[in-house]
């Protein structure tokens, strides 16, 4: 059984087989969701890149190779990276918030 902690009595509890319960199926519900939570997050980070760069697209600007490789390099995340470990690696942070996988880094 697990344990709450109260934050008024300042003590932790045990749950009653009802709360345990409820527990358990919200809980349930969290993780079942969660790999579908990451797929939408690493989807709108790529949306977001490839808008940024939109204008590159335009007939009267010339589009680098690098520029061109990158952006079907976002286009193929989906592709490339398709479990719950690789969103993760997608979606890591360094302390000051930033992106640290390289396939979010404009060349």
């Amino acid at each position: 059984m697990s344990k709450y902690f109260n934050a008024t009595t300042k003590t932790f509890h045990d749950y009653t087989a009802e709360e345990q319960a409820d527990y358990d199926a919200r809980m349930k519900i969290y993780n079942d969701n969660i790999v579908p939570k990451k797929l939408e997050a690493v989807r709108k980070l790529r949306l977001q890149k490839l808008m940024e760069t939109d204008f590159y697209a335009l007939q009267d600007v010339t589009m680098s190779n690098e520029m061109k490789a990158w952006r079907q390099s976002l286009r193929d995340i989906p592709t490339n990276h398709t479990d719950e470990a690789a969103y993760d690696a997608l979606l890591a942070r360094d302390s000051d918030g930033n992106l640290t996988h390289s396939v979010w880094s404009k060349p």
